[in-house]
């Protein structure tokens, strides 16, 4: 072997060490394991086995149409030697009832962290679909197509039924999550959430489908919101690539390493494991010139402050 070659497997070694120390801790807050409706690569179970190897300390998992909190203690029962924690929410779709505060309750009294606003129901999601390329792999024959679940009513005031849900997050200190609504609605959710009582907030993939602008994501994360990144859509060879890593540096400037959140968002068919794309997320990180403290802060100690795991 050449001098060249051995400095180069050498140098690949230190890069490869280097970005399994960072993991080390890291947090998923947002990731589409299975079983599902949607073909999954991954189920819930495999996902915290490989996280667990890798050395994750927790995994969120995201379904769009139930609540994975019993999946969760199950596998937190008879899975004790696994290290990384599985944790789940609830989305708001059609098939829990919408803005469902019964559904909502029933999460968080089975240890459920996180409510996601409507995602593939979600009035704006409607809407991008039919201007989009994108079919949700869940529409079969086996289920009839979404309807709209709104937020807001023809007034742009917020409806009565998203402010009981609302409650329910603020008493049960759970995240909020903005799923697929568009950015102006996620504003005025948001402020709402706040004048609630709800301490935790997300704002879910400003790269895509939500319509934000770099002012967006400023002001929301100087209300105190952590923006979450998928960072699928900014890796070369994935299928949900949008944006670029220079996208990607201007989203973490305009909020702050602070308030940035790298979720995998991953977990589909036909494209890397969620494991795989945080390990090129942080070699990305890595190549836009962010420290390996900042990086670790994006892909771990931010996501369990906004999940409230710093203790758990």
């Amino acid at each position: 072997m050449s001098e060249a070659k051995v400095a180069d497997k050498s140098g690949t070694s230190a890069r490869e060490a280097r970005i399994d120390k960072i993991l080390q801790g890291a947090v998923d807050p947002h990731v589409h394991s299975g079983p599902s409706i949607a073909p999954r690569a991954v189920d819930h179970l495999d996902l915290v086995r490989q996280y667990s190897e890798a050395g994750f300390a927790a995994v969120l998992t995201k379904d769009h149409d139930y609540a994975g909190v019993a999946t969760a203690q199950l596998i937190t029962k008879h899975h004790p030697e696994l290290k990384t924690k599985i944790f789940s929410g609830i989305v708001l779709n059609n098939v829990v009832g919408g803005m469902n505060p019964y559904a909502v309750e029933h999460t968080a009294a089975m240890g459920g962290k996180t409510v996601w606003m409507p995602t593939l129901a979600a009035e704006n999601h409607l809407r991008w679909e039919k201007n989009s390329s994108w079919v949700h792999p869940a529409s079969t024959s086996k289920m009839r197509p979404a309807s709209a679940v709104p937020v807001l009513d023809a007034n742009k005031k917020i409806l009565d039924s998203v402010k009981e849900v609302l409650d329910v997050i603020a008493k049960n200190d759970m995240l909020l999550a903005s799923g697929h609504l568009h950015v102006s609605e996620t504003w005025v959710i948001f402020e709402e959430a706040r004048r609630r009582g709800v301490k935790r907030l997300a704002f879910t993939h400003p790269e895509e489908i939500v319509g934000a602008s770099l002012n967006d994501v400023k002001g929301i994360a100087a209300m105190g919101a952590f923006v979450e990144h998928s960072i699928c859509m900014f890796l070369e060879g994935s299928k949900f690539k949008v944006a670029t890593g220079e996208d990607l540096r201007h989203h973490i400037e305009a909020a702050g390493v602070d308030q940035t959140v790298i979720c995998s968002d991953l977990g589909q068919v036909g494209v890397f494991s969620p494991l795989e794309g945080f390990r090129r997320g942080v070699a990305l990180c890595m190549d836009l010139g962010y420290s390996d403290e900042d990086i670790h802060k994006m892909v771990a100690t931010n996501a369990a402050r906004m999940l409230g795991l710093e203790a758990a």
